[in-house]
């Protein structure tokens, strides 16, 4: 018999972690890219790079409008370098907020714990004083 699929198919492993739709990219990411007049394949640092080179050489050669789509392609790669470092940066501060909120937790349930072990220790020490009298 046939497996019936429903229109919302997801693949095996779950829904997605991220809500917007879109898989936020690491910094080892290759992109191909289909420049001006050739494919270039790389991350996105390594297209800035080379674009740059490119446009510079074109700007050498006189070719101020390949030139000028040269630039445009590596300001498009620095973008996306930007966008990458936000996010990092981002994901960096909602871990470092994790880690403080998971700590003032453990020093709140120790304190607390703390406080119920002294002050059990305290009724003991007054019962002792006052059979002692």
């Amino acid at each position: 018999m046939k497996r019936m699929r429903s229109r919302h198919h997801r693949p095996s492993g779950g829904g997605s972690r991220h809500s917007n739709g879109q898989t936020p990219l690491n910094r080892n990411h290759v992109f191909d890219s289909n420049g001006p007049d050739m494919r270039v394949r790389g991350t996105a640092q390594q297209l800035f790079e080379k674009y740059l080179q490119l446009g510079r050489d074109a700007t050498g050669t006189g070719d101020r409008i390949l030139a000028e789509a040269y630039f445009q392609h590596a300001e498009h790669y620095f973008r996306i370098l930007n966008a990458m470092t936000q996010a990092a940066q981002q994901s960096q501060m909602e871990r470092q907020e994790r880690h403080q909120q998971r700590a003032r937790a453990q020093q709140d349930h120790d304190d607390r714990r703390q406080g119920d072990d002294s002050g059990a220790e305290g009724e003991t020490e007054e019962v002792v004083e006052e059979t002692a009298e």
